[in-house]
This record gives C-alpha cells, sequence and structure tokens, in this order.
C-alpha cells in the first residue's frame, strides 16, 4: 500500500473537499503473493494497495523445518522448552531467498505498506513455534527495512491476555513488537487488531500452531468481554513504552459495539480501518452497503486530525488479472483506464470499474459526512491535541499576535457586553448611588488590546447609562496600542493607564500642590483573567490586588464568580507527546498543558451523585472585608502561623487562595488514566432584583454546558494535568482525584494525586493502584 502518497486515496470533487472530511483509501489482498507490476500499480496509482513480505515458498519451508523439529521431539520423547538448556536446540531460519520474497528495492517500495506473514503465532504456548515466529518476523521486518518500506502491519494476537490463559502469550507478542521496533528505527509498526473479538468470527488463517494441534485462531464461539483485544493492545503499547511509531489498524466488527468501546478506540494512533467483506451488507439492489451504526463510528473517527485510512481486505479491485503486456484477460482495457502522472494527481480523475463497487460506495459515504461546522476550520483543528504551555500574564508581556487571537472569539465578548449592559441597566433601575456624581465609573483591569473596552463603552450607549470609562494596562506595548485606539476609535472618551493594575490607587480625580493626587473609587470593575483552569492565571491574585478601588457596599466585579471542574481522562496521545518532551525538558510531566482535548476518552461515567465532570472550587469576587482584614495583617506581621505560605517563610497573606478538593469518580468499565482534564465556568453578572432575579450571564467551556451557556466559544482550551506513569484500573473502580491550589505569597502552583479503589465487600475496598503526588511547584505561576 502506498503511505502518505499525495495521490493516495480517492480525490474530491471541489464542491466538497474542503467541507468534509477526506476519505483516503487502500486495499489488502490476502491471497496476492506477488508485487504489482508497474502496470498493475499505475491501475490502482490513486487507490493504494498493501504488499505482502513472504511468499507460500517461504511459508511451506518454515512450516516444513518447524514440523521436521516437532516430530523429532515427539519421536524421542522430548519437548521444546524455554525455561532451561534443552536437549535438542531450536532450528535458526535461514535469511529470505529469492524465492521467498517478491519485495525487493524499487523507487516505488517506500510506498508500500508491508504486511508479515500472518501465518506466524507470536502468541504461541509452545516455545518452539513462538521463537519461530518471531524468528520470522524478525526476519522480515530487517528485510522491509533494508528494502526502504517505511510502514509495515503486523497481524495482532491471535489470544488476550484475560482469557484462555493468554496473558503468556500476550507478554511475548509484546515483546516481539518491542523488538522488531528496534530492529527497524526508520519504520512504523501497525498492529492489526480487532475492534473486539466477535464470537463468532474467526480467521480462515492455517498458522504455525496447527502443527502442534494448538490453533488460537478458532473462536470459542461464547459470549465475551468486549475489552479484551484493547486490553492486549494497551499491554502491547506499554512494553513498548509508548512508542510513537506504533500505530493501529482497526478491524471493524460485523455488529458495532457500545459506545464506551467506540470511545476507547477513538482516542487510540488509529491509523487504519480495516472493511473485510462480512462487514458489508447487500442493500435493496445488491449493491454493497454499512449499517447506520457502522457509518456513523467512520464520521466520527474521520473527525480526527490526523484521520484514519480506510483499508478494504479483500474486496475491491482485483488487479491480478491484468497481465504484464497490458491486457486484461476479463475485459478489454482503453487508454482512458490508466491515468498519466498528470491526470492522477488531478481532483476529478477516479478510475471507474464493476469491480470498484466497495469503493464507489465509500466515496458515495464520503459525500454523506456532516460538512465541518465553525469550530472546525483548519486552524482550530490543527490545535487539536497540540500541547501549550500556559500564559503567565503578570510575569510576562503578551504579543500583539496572542492578543488578536483572543479578539476573534466573538461569543465571548458578546457574552462580556451582556454582562456590562445587565449591570448598568440594574445600577441604574435601583438608583444606586456612584461613586463620582452623574456617572457610573467603570474600569478594564489588563485591558490588552481594548475589545472589553469597546464592548463597555458599547453596553453603555445601549442602555443610555452615563459612564466614566479606565483602562488600566502594564503591557507598555499594549499601552500604545490603547492610546491609538482612544484616538481613533473611541474618540478621547477613555483614560488610559499603565501601571499593573496591583499598584493602581484608582481614578485620579484631582491634583494640587496642596491636597496632593486625589483618587476616587470604581464602581463597576471589568477583568479578562481567566485562564483554562478559571484561575490558572491568577485572576484571583489580581483581583484582591486592586479591590481597594472598588467602591463600597454596591461595587460590581465582572466576572462575580468562576469555578474549576476536573474529569480523569485517557488521552494516548498526549502521554505518548509528553513522554518525547520528557527526554529533553525533565519538568514535561509537572506542567498543567493548555491543549484543545479532541483524541480522548473520558473514563469515568456518569451515575447519581458522581457526575462525570465535577465541581473543584470557586473563587468569588469582590472577597469579604474580614478576609481583607487577615491579609492586612498578615501583611504586617501581626499574625503568624497557619499553613501554606507561612509554613514556606512566608507571612501567608495569599493563603485565603489557597484551596483544596477531594473527588470521586466511577469507572464502569477497565480502563487507563493518563491525566486529569480541566474547565472552568464562570458568572459573569447575576441579576440581583426584579422579575429575572437570579438571572446570570456566564461563559463556559465545561463540555456538558458550552452550549447552554456560550455556544461556539472558542477563546479558552481545557487544561490537562498529566500522571507521570498511566494508571490502570479494574472495571467498577472509584477514581479518587485530590488537588490542591498552593501560593506561598510569591508564586502559585498546583499539586494533583489520583486513587484507584475498588470493592471487595458490602463495605471494604482495596487500593489497586496510584499515581505519584504530581507537582507544578517548578513552573508555578510567578505573582
Amino acid at each position: 500500500m502506498s503511505s502518505e502518497l499525495e495521490t493516495g486515496g480517492f480525490p474530491f470533487r471541489g464542491d466538497y473537499q474542503e467541507n468534509r472530511p477526506v476519505f483516503t483509501l487502500g486495499y489488502h489482498d490476502s491471497k496476492r503473493e506477488q508485487p504489482l507490476s508497474e502496470l498493475q500499480y499505475g491501475y490502482l496509482l490513486n487507490q493504494d494497495a498493501s504488499e505482502l513480505m513472504a511468499l507460500h515458498h517461504f511459508k511451506s519451508r518454515v512450516f516444513k523445518v518447524v514440523s521436521d523439529h516437532l516430530a523429532t521431539l515427539k519421536a524421542n520423547g522430548e519437548k521444546g522448552t524455554s525455561e532451561a538448556t534443552a536437549n535438542r536446540a531450536d532450528p535458526i531460519l535461514l535469511p529470505l531467498t529469492p524465492e521467498d520474497t517478491g519485495m525487493f528495492p524499487s523507487q516505488a517500495v517506500n510506498t508500500y505498506v508491508a504486511y508479515t506473514s500472518p501465518w506466524i503465532d507470536l502468541c504461541s504456548n509452545d516455545p518452539v513455534i513462538a521463537n519461530i515466529s518471531r524468528q520470522v518476523l524478525n526476519l522480515e521486518i530487517n528485510y522491509a527495512s533494508w528494502c526502504g518500506v517505511k510502514s509495515i502491519i503486523i497481524t495482532g494476537p491471535g489470544r488476550d491476555a484475560s482469557k484462555d490463559g493468554g496473558s503468556q502469550g500476550i507478554a511475548q507478542y509484546s515483546r516481539a513488537v518491542q523488538e522488531a521496533l528496534t530492529i527497524a528505527p526508520a519504520i512504523t509498526i501497525l498492529i492489526h487488531i480487532a475492534m473486539y473479538r466477535e464470537p463468532t468470527v474467526g480467521t480462515q488463517v492455517e498458522t504455525l500452531s496447527s502443527l502442534n494441534g494448538e490453533d488460537a485462531s478458532k473462536s470459542s464461539g461464547e459470549d465475551i468481554d468486549i475489552f479484551t483485544t484493547w486490553d492486549s493492545w494497551h499491554q502491547i503499547r506499554s512494553v513498548c513504552k509508548y512508542n510513537p511509531r506504533l500505530l493501529v489498524a482497526l478491524k471493524m466488527p460485523r455488529v458495532v459495539p457500545e459506545k464506551d468501546l467506540q470511545n476507547r478506540w477513538f482516542c487510540e494512533p488509529l491509523h487504519y480501518l480495516t472493511f473485510g467483506p462480512e462487514v458489508f451488507q447487500k442493500n435493496k439492489i445488491g449493491y454493497p452497503s454499512l449499517t447506520k451504526s457502522h457509518q456513523e463510528v467512520i464520521f466520527a473517527y474521520m473527525r480526527l486530525k490526523n484521520a484514519p485510512w480506510l483499508l478494504l481486505c479483500d474486496v475491491g479491485p482485483d488487479v491480478r488479472h491484468i497481465t504484464e503486456d497490458g491486457k486484461d484477460e476479463n475485459a478489454s482495457l482503453t487508454e482512458a483506464d490508466f491515468p498519466s502522472l498528470e491526470e492522477a494527481h488531478k481532483p476529478a480523475f477516479r478510475v471507474s470499474t464493476e469491480s470498484n463497487v466497495h469503493c464507489d460506495y465509500l466515496r458515495w459515504l464520503e459525500r454523506q459526512q456532516p460538512p465541518f461546522s465553525a469550530l472546525e476550520t483548519p486552524i482550530l483543528t490543527n490545535f487539536q491535541d497540540w500541547l501549550q504551555s500556559p500564559l503567565q500574564p503578570l510575569s510576562d508581556n503578551l504579543e500583539s499576535a496572542t492578543y488578536e487571537v483572543f479578539e476573534n472569539d466573538a461569543i465571548k465578548y458578546d457574552q462580556y457586553e451582556l454582562a456590562i449592559a445587565e449591570a448598568l441597566k440594574e445600577w441604574s433601575e435601583l438608583k444606586l448611588p456612584t461613586s463620582k456624581p452623574g456617572v457610573v465609573v467603570m474600569a478594564v483591569a489588563g485591558s490588552g488590546r481594548g475589545p472589553i473596552v469597546t464592548k463597555a463603552i458599547k453596553a453603555a450607549e445601549s442602555t443610555g447609562v452615563k459612564v466614566e470609562v479606565w483602562a488600566v494596562e502594564k503591557n507598555p506595548n499594549a499601552y500604545v496600542y490603547l492610546l491609538r485606539q482612544n484616538a481613533q476609535k473611541w474618540g478621547g472618551k477613555v483614560n488610559v493607564i499603565k501601571t499593573d493594575m496591583r499598584a493602581w490607587k484608582g481614578p485620579l480625580i484631582s491634583d494640587s500642590p496642596e491636597t496632593g493626587p486625589v483618587y476616587g473609587k470604581v464602581d463597576i470593575l471589568i477583568s479578562e483573567l481567566l485562564g483554562s483552569f478559571g484561575d490558572n492565571e491568577l485572576s484571583p491574585e489580581c483581583l484582591d490586588g486592586i479591590q481597594h478601588v472598588l467602591a463600597k457596599p454596591h461595587g460590581i466585579s465582572i466576572p462575580q464568580s468562576y469555578t474549576a471542574h476536573l474529569s480523569p481522562i485517557a488521552t494516548p496521545k498526549l502521554y505518548t507527546d509528553i513522554s518525547a518532551r520528557a527526554q529533553t525538558d525533565s519538568n514535561a510531566y509537572d506542567t498543567p498543558w493548555v491543549v484543545s482535548l479532541f483524541s480522548l476518552d473520558y473514563v469515568a461515567q456518569k451515575v447519581p451523585g458522581h457526575p462525570r465532570f465535577q465541581q473543584a472550587w470557586e473563587f468569588s469576587h469582590p472577597i469579604p472585608d474580614s478576609t481583607l482584614e487577615a491579609i492586612a495583617a498578615r501583611r504586617s506581621g501581626g499574625v503568624v502561623g497557619g499553613t501554606g505560605g507561612s509554613m514556606a517563610g512566608a507571612a501567608g497573606a495569599n493563603d485565603h487562595n489557597s484551596r483544596f478538593c477531594h473527588l470521586t469518580f466511577v469507572a464502569r468499565t477497565r480502563g487507563v488514566a493518563h491525566g486529569l482534564a480541566g474547565y472552568f465556568e464562570s458568572t459573569l453578572y447575576e441579576l440581583k432584583a426584579g422579575p429575572n432575579k437570579g438571572r446570570k450571564t456566564e461563559i463556559s467551556i465545561h463540555p456538558e454546558r458550552i452550549d447552554a451557556k456560550s455556544k461556539d466559544m472558542v477563546s479558552w482550551f481545557p487544561i490537562f494535568f498529566p500522571l507521570k506513569q498511566p494508571l490502570y484500573f479494574p472495571a467498577d473502580t472509584e477514581l479518587e482525584v485530590s488537588m490542591w491550589r498552593q501560593t506561598d505569597d510569591t508564586k502559585v502552583w498546583y499539586e494533583w494525586l489520583v486513587e484507584a479503589w475498588t470493592w471487595v465487600g458490602p463495605s471494604t475496598r482495596v487500593k489497586v493502584a496510584s499515581s505519584e503526588l504530581c507537582s507544578s511547584r517548578k513552573l508555578a505561576c510567578l505573582m
């Protein structure tokens, strides 16, 4: 199969190519041993084809070696062993010969996806067969690498660890794959494995195990646990340490399983979805088709940034009848059937023959996909599962391009405008006193390039409330831009101040030699300091530092409150990426990463009393006067002791912003957790009176509530708290998450711990797994 060809797969018509995911199709013919001729390859130029590594000659040679050796052992009353020195050494296979393989170095070989011999049994409990199988695999992998092959498929294990004593076999298989990755450091290895092992579906391939009466390929026909093949895959990739060159070729089943298993495979490194003839059904007019459930799975998986290719196995066009002299034994062909290279690159080109009915169906299915949504633009899609370090806006000055990205989110700023308008309108209706006669004084703390200043002015105009607007910004470059905006866009209505918001003394009322500067108060304090976890960009510390300018008792903070939420997730891709970074970055596992989570599985289920997403903590503004008094007392040295910052040698003035939560999640199915997904919600403003009292203007990235509160908002990606080691847990496990927000008065960091508990009696639990205590202290946000 040609891998990553520019022309690979079936092309699209221009009218929908940019609006739907592209299907890239390929073929695997298990009966074809000889490699494609150039003519045959040209026939499939836009359709890709796999290449079997070894021919029947090699199979016969290996079978004879094994059969003769087993017969000799039996005749002498001996057995093969891997636990001691055998009386008779296992055979050593000779290298491949020209009669054993049809693959040789060529210009096209690096476009092939090779397929190893499916008749080996790396899982065999017979040490002789396991040894010979591993030798065959190593010979083929090594030779494919020498030829220049870039990708190779290995038939998945014939048994699973949780069934029929298969743990030994899976251990052997995993070790063999790990060895293969070492032998060929430039080859990508794909494990061809079933989504689940269907009771009535077995392989027809005769394996080496048939020589000793052991046949792992036969299905028992009984009901099975649908997670066993995923268990096997998890063991393989764990032994291989999440090697980025180890991918999945996932066999689609005849019957689509429950969503939990679909989601589990969704987050794995899928490179192919494979379709055998048993998966297709015939429609009313006799053409192949897939069930609605199959279509939904394909549509979901094709939304991945690196969408899997669709591999037709033993279905589709048969090119074996095309002879070397260009004649088709079954039909006469014309020049139109064979494209030039230039034509093959054109999107409108397609090969159409009667034998392509499966391909035609998949082309049709391709056009039935829902179009890309407004949130699936190429820019946003490219951010899928891409690790980003959190911003440190207090210690760093953001670039203009960063501000520009945020400003493209109309939803967020519309919600801010609505919240400001609600606050102004209610202030006017309640006839509340203002800090300056005749006007409501508003300040935007951390104005950036001024988008919220613009919204504040619009809100005042729409409500008819007279306002005085102050824009406070510490970034000297953004300050210059704000001055320009004030001159060109705001008509000089805004008072622009360059300072850290915590050092601002308030609106300047007067300044004379006699009295010196006199500062007023602010009625509405607006800020845009929220991070992916709500508080992770130090919004609490910033707003505490500027609260002294807020008028009492009616002063309003927008936002008024925000909450942080957590859920344990499986995300092998992120764990693989972080593991790679850890080779050069010792803090990779300790970093709370901002990431557009997509290839993930929420491992916890929603059950009564235990939601899938749970609130960790909350911050509200303004903070009570009693808290302000306690802060002042600590800073003055009047209070000593306590925890947090005071125990770290500091005054403990920020201890009121420390937090702790202990959450219990329920996992009904077994799985693995790679970390915690973090989200936030914020109440920008809540009406205090009137018939709509309690109505809130909110923003949210909570997966279950974002559509109701701020649909299509994209300013914030979730945050990901990684675990240093994947945490595997059995079915019906309670995952307990402990998290701390820590501070020492100069910085803020997080610590997190995940434990897995399972019930062994009506009132007894045992711990089956636990993560390390993870900490981001070395990467703490500086205050």
